[in-house]
């Protein structure tokens, strides 16, 4: 297990390219492994999680190369029929894997066994088997609706679902698995999520159509190749973004970072706070917008998220939480009851590693209660293997009073193995 040893910086400046953004580069090379032809993706996410979804397409019979040194992935898609595997697929510990691969090998005329790490086989698999049962797939669990995931795919039927959890997985899951089914399926949302599985369908040539909160594909739809820049992931910028808002003469660019409007709620979060968020430029590829951001630190106020904003900013709940003594009134964060069944229980252990800094917290079923005005000291933290809770208190680390321990810093890799290196080439000490 390593440990990294984090000592408190004095400044956050400089300029920074993030790797892909993961829940781009998920869908893109599933998509890829469907379509006809070969699809070139630029900047893909270098995290394990996507590396494990390029193995399962490899175990598919997809010819894929990859890169890692310049982010390239090259995809020779199946023209829609996958081969039969002959082992079980593995999914390490990405639920976007195992989730929405599970959605395409619904529609396959094969049989998969998709197993995960033990983090991974903990997490819950009903919100995706219940759905495509309804469509006809067959699909055996583990006790508790659990991984691993036995399929057992063919003709499938179009539905109308309405998810219980507002979840962009699911979503996409069922959107893969409409496109080989007879009819339309609609998904209906209560609250809107990120919507990169439409927008990536349509770059592969589907016809996806939303009106509000429904969503809708029609089956028998063949895509098509195509070359494509994945982003810079927001969810990793957010811990950069955290990092120079707490220091009071900050400076930090982050150049060709996605800007999706159903990914961008850090941003008004940032600037609701305090901070002075400026897109210094503003491009589309593939429907994706893109942009250069420029942060620069502002006095920090307090901010409520809740409902919608809290199911938008599910990812980056972490790091804003660890951020919140630092600010003026602190941070509440409720409706966020998911977070209890990511890679790790991220309520408890964002409370528990707060307390351990020193700071006061209050823990409920669905979030946390941060005051603000509170000064955090170096302590030895615990992040149980989820790689949010190492980068979140590496960011509260910096300004703490004494040097910190971040155990089991490699978790990092799951999403952003440069994470360390690139926070290095922007600290001030």
């Amino acid at each position: 297990m390593s440990v990294r040893r984090i000592t408190p910086a004095r400044n956050i400046l400089g300029a920074l390219r993030l790797p892909g953004d993961k829940s781009i580069s998920h869908r893109y090379a599933m998509l890829a492994g469907l379509a006809r032809g070969t699809t070139k993706l630029h900047n893909y996410s270098t995290g394990a999680d996507c590396a494990s979804t390029l193995a399962c397409l490899r175990q598919l019979g997809v010819k894929v190369q990859h890169d890692r040194k310049t982010r390239e992935v090259v995809v020779e898609g199946s023209g829609g029929a996958f081969s039969q595997p002959a082992d079980a697929l593995d999914c390490g510990n990405s639920g976007s894997t195992m989730r929405m691969m599970s959605g395409i090998l619904a529609g396959q005329r094969i049989e998969c066994t998709l197993v995960g790490d033990e983090s991974l086989s903990r997490r819950p698999m009903a919100r995706v088997a219940k759905p495509l049962r309804q469509m006809g797939a067959l699909i055996e669990t583990s006790e508790g609706e659990r991984a691993p995931l036995r399929i057992r795919g063919g003709e499938l039927h179009a539905i109308e679902y309405q998810p219980d959890v507002p979840s962009a997985q699911v979503k996409s899951a069922l959107l893969f698995a409409g496109l080989q089914a007879s009819g339309e399926t609609v998904v209906e949302e209560q609250h809107r999520t990120r919507d990169h599985g439409e927008l990536a369908l349509r770059a592969f040539g589907a016809e996806v159509r939303r009106t509000k909160n429904r969503v809708s594909i029609a089956g028998g739809q063949q895509l098509q190749a195509i070359e494509a820049m994945v982003p810079g992931d927001v969810s990793s910028a957010s811990f950069f973004f955290c990092a120079a808002a707490i220091f009071p003469d900050s400076n930090l660019v982050l150049e060709g970072v996605l800007m999706n409007p159903t990914r961008a709620a850090l941003l008004d979060v940032m600037a609701g706070l305090g901070a002075k968020v400026k897109v210094l430029q503003l491009e589309e590829q593939h429907g994706e917008l893109i942009g250069t951001v420029k942060l620069e630190s502002g006095p920090l106020g307090g901010a409520r998220i809740e409902g919608a904003q809290a199911a938008a900013l599910i990812d980056e709940l972490p790091v804003l939480a660890a951020i919140a003594p630092y600010t003026r009134d602190g941070i509440e964060i409720r409706d966020a009851k998911e977070l209890r069944v990511k890679e790790s229980d991220r309520i408890a252990l964002v409370a528990q590693n707060l307390r351990a800094m020193g700071a006061e917290v209050e823990e409920r079923e669905d979030g946390l209660r941060v005051p603000g005005n509170q000064q955090l000291h170096g302590a030895a933290i615990d992040p149980a293997g989820d790689h949010r809770i190492a980068m979140a208190f590496s960011i509260a680390a910096l300004r703490a009073a004494g040097d910190s321990e971040i155990h089991d810093s490699e978790a990092a890799g799951v999403s952003f193995p440069e994470f360390y290196d690139l926070l290095e080439g922007v600290l001030e000490r």
